[in-house]
C-alpha cells in the first residue's frame, strides 16, 4: 500500500506555498486520470491531441508528468477528449 502525500507534506517537502502544492496535486491527479482512462480505451497521444485540439508534442510531454507551463485549461481539455468528466470538491478548511 503506498502512502499519498497531502498537499500540506508537498509545500514542506519542496518548500513552495501551499497554493502552488494544490495546484500541482490537481494537475498530477487530473494527468493521473487522463493516463489511466488512454490506456483503458486504447487511446494514443496523436488521438487525444486531435480531440483535445493540443499538438501531439504537448500531450506527450503532459501526460509523462511534465508540469511546467501546463494550464488547468488545458489539461481539462485532454480529460474531456479522454472521455472522462472532472469534478471539484470545495470545503471550510479545518
Amino acid at each position: 500500500m503506498t502512502k499519498k502525500t497531502t498537499t500540506d507534506q508537498l509545500s514542506r517537502i519542496v518548500s513552495i506555498p501551499k497554493p502552488r502544492a494544490l495546484e500541482a496535486t490537481l494537475k498530477a491527479q487530473l494527468i493521473a486520470a487522463v493516463v489511466r482512462e488512454a490506456a483503458r480505451r486504447d487511446l494514443t497521444h496523436a488521438e487525444l491531441a486531435q480531440r483535445s485540439g493540443l499538438s501531439r508534442s504537448a500531450v506527450t510531454g503532459i501526460l509523462a508528468g511534465s508540469l511546467q507551463r501546463v494550464t488547468i485549461d488545458r489539461l481539462l481539455r485532454l480529460v474531456e477528449a479522454a472521455g472522462l468528466e472532472a469534478a471539484l470538491r470545495i470545503r471550510r478548511a479545518a
